[in-house]
């Protein structure tokens, strides 16, 4: 759109993506795929707070200076997922339409871990016998299942 200049009315509610091409030099190119999935967005009520849980819990660290808005994590060694924390407004969904599975190859020792850091066990309506899967709040409720890797 040149030459169309625009202005702002009102102040922005969510931060602007940092990443400034980063999603193509994080997988080195895009392989010719048209899209990549650069981050998974979760959102949380305390930054702080989520950045704590998560980076404990899945051995990641923060990618640059977090403010109090907006995080981006990425493992501490290797390559992996990235995973955003985002200030939200929005009340946590009892049943999430979208949410993280963690692979665990000790699913039960994962779990307790898990808990105690801050994660709470969730009085889940959808297990069926036999189930893999464990359902966990992280501290702002956010629903995520550890899942028994074990047998793969």
């Amino acid at each position: 759109m040149s030459g169309v200049t625009r202005t702002r009315t009102r102040p922005r509610t969510r931060p602007r993506h940092p990443r400034g091409g980063l999603a193509a030099r994080a997988t080195g190119a895009n392989d010719g795929a048209m899209l990549t999935i650069g981050s998974t967005v979760l959102g949380v009520d305390d930054v702080a707070r989520a950045k704590r849980f998560w980076c404990a819990a899945l051995g990641y660290a923060v990618r640059k200076e977090p403010d109090d808005t907006w995080a981006i994590l990425v493992p501490e060694r290797g390559s992996g997922p990235q995973l955003a924390l985002m200030l939200s407004e929005t009340p946590v969904q009892e049943h999430p339409r979208i949410h993280l599975d963690l692979y665990a190859s000790d699913q039960a020792a994962e779990v307790e871990r898990l808990v105690g850091l801050g994660a709470r066990r969730v009085d889940w309506d959808g297990y069926e016998p036999g189930a893999d899967f464990v359902v966990l709040a992280d501290p702002d409720g956010n629903r995520f299942c550890v899942v028994d890797a074990s047998g793969d």
